[in-house]
């Protein structure tokens, strides 16, 4: 699974809006309990120059993340990225347009309060519980500038812009996140900055400084809290990455002056599963490990002792090496890249071993060696697809792996066909997952195309499959899984089939 999210665990907004009587200003008010959070600037609503403004403060629970970066749950710096989201609260009132939101880091600890009233400002803190315009805790406990204690610099500032207004706020903050991360030997402001880290205490969204002194008001955009009753809607750090494993154990070519080099380069895969978990191998932990390829025997059913010569590129250092070197993927996990060009022999058996006194780890299933071909007409394929193992009902405490089976849609067997062969479970090289709700046919999560493709299949040599964390879903509703496939023709197709499940 490729994506992971961490709800919002404090937010709140703070204001320094007049009052309904226009004379008194509301800065003592908390908004902390509220399901809906504030961003806004009014100009000149109680005076000729008056201006007044509302900013959100939310936190969460980076904690979480720590424990599953240490576990192997989600990679290091720099192989994930982590996206702000907050969700649009449609409402009655005025909603600005073509403008933009500063995400930036909060300096100092704040409390989310339990105030609810966004209207008149009733719920003031004083010296109570909560955080408001001119002070972060209780006990007297002032922001250094009223309105909230935050960072600057490149690092932990951030821009979302708006075009109608009812967008989502959807931004990377992946250096903030870093810089939390990073905080834990940071034991003040001077020492975050010295270290390169922050200590976490959120962040909060506000309109830019030129917006907040301008002569005309953004009045009002607002975000669903963590409070909501939309499951879905709650303020977020998701984090996102490309899990996914191209295993060509089942889809290897032999090298083609018809693909370049890089696609000629067939990557396989070592599983080391001891007793239902994946381990890493203890002679190589996390360093490398060789492999060799070797012909059939005369029934193919085990390797020869030809060993194969290969060609310089992926893991195989000089031409004509017996042995590429490969390399530690994640837990108990190994790759090795190589292009293979004898055609002597249409069938192949991995070895992986340690170095040139080797230790056999493991020989691998017999691999059937395909070659590149042109065709005289412009493919575009069309597909059937089937989840293998779909149930009907998942709990929201499973990891679930979905696998498919995938043929072209213009097979159609005979009785001559039938019993000479089965229809081939295709591999698409670029497919990727989104989910839906099936009630209301909400994107729970979207296609990943984009740069990190954290929603592309993985595929080894059974075929196409994905993870999922079923935590990711509400309980109680019913769920589909959709497929978007890249076609020969560089062209992305959605497949048309809903596959669905409840969670419970």
């Amino acid at each position: 699974m490729a994506i992971k999210r961490y709800v919002a665990n404090a937010d709140t907004t703070i204001t320094n809006a007049y009052k309904a009587n226009l004379s008194t200003r509301g800065t003592g008010s908390n908004m902390g309990a509220s399901d809906v959070s504030e961003v806004f600037t009014i100009y000149a609503q109680a005076a000729s120059a008056s201006t007044e403004g509302a900013r959100i403060l939310t936190k969460f629970p980076i904690t979480d993340i720590a424990a599953h970066r240490a576990s192997g749950t989600i990679p290091d710096s720099g192989s994930v990225d982590f996206y702000l989201r907050l969700y649009n609260a449609r409402h009655g009132q005025t909603l600005p347009n073509s403008f933009d939101l500063h995400v930036m880091a909060v300096s100092r600890s704040w409390e989310e309060g339990t105030g609810l009233d966004m209207e008149n400002f009733t719920d003031l803190t004083y010296d109570d519980t909560g955080a408001n315009w001119e002070r972060a805790a209780s006990g007297s406990v002032d922001w250094t500038t009223d309105g909230g204690d935050y960072w600057d610099d490149p690092s932990s500032s951030f821009t979302a812009s708006f075009s109608t207004g009812v967008e989502d706020l959807e931004v990377n903050i992946s250096p903030l996140v870093e810089q939390w991360l990073s905080s834990s030997t940071a034991i003040s402001p001077i020492d975050d900055a010295i270290l390169g880290a922050k200590a976490n205490y959120g962040v909060i969204i506000k309109y830019p400084s030129s917006y907040e002194t301008a002569k005309r008001s953004y009045y009002t955009k607002k975000f669903f809290a963590r409070g909501t009753e939309f499951w879905f809607k709650r303020p977020v750090i998701e984090a996102r990455w490309n899990s996914s494993n191209k295993d060509d154990a089942g889809n290897f070519y032999l090298s083609s002056s018809l693909v370049t080099a890089t696609e000629n380069l067939n990557t396989i895969y070592l599983y080391n599963n001891i007793r239902g978990q994946l381990r890493d191998i203890p002679g190589i932990g996390k360093g490398k490990i060789m492999v060799s390829v070797y012909s059939g025997s005369t029934d193919n059913s085990t390797p020869s002792t030809l060993k194969h010569t290969l060609p310089i590129g992926g893991g195989v250092v000089t031409d004509d090496d017996l042995n590429i070197t490969g390399s530690y993927v994640t837990t108990g996990t190994y790759s090795a890249s190589f292009a293979y060009t004898s055609s002597a022999t249409t069938t192949v058996f991995p070895v992986w071993h340690s170095g040139t006194t080797p230790t056999e780890y493991h020989t691998g299933s017999k691999i059937t060696v395909n070659t590149f071909k042109s065709t005289d007409y412009n493919p575009s394929p069309n597909y059937v697809t089937a989840i293998t193992n779909l149930k009907s009902v998942y709990s929201r405490d499973e990891e679930a792996r979905f696998r498919l089976f995938v043929r072209e849609k213009d097979w159609s067997p005979n009785i001559y066909t039938k019993a000479k062969s089965d229809p081939q479970n295709v591999i698409i090289e670029d497919a990727y997952f989104k989910v839906i709700r099936t009630i209301d046919e909400t994107d729970v999560i979207r296609y990943g195309t984009g740069s990190l493709n954290h929603t592309r299949l993985s595929f080894d040599a059974s075929g196409n499959y994905f993870d999922l964390g079923i935590s990711l879903l509400e309980k109680d509703y019913m769920y589909g899984v959709k497929f978007l496939y890249k076609l020969p023709n560089g062209l992305y197709k959605e497949q048309a089939h809903v596959f669905k499940f409840r969670v419970e």
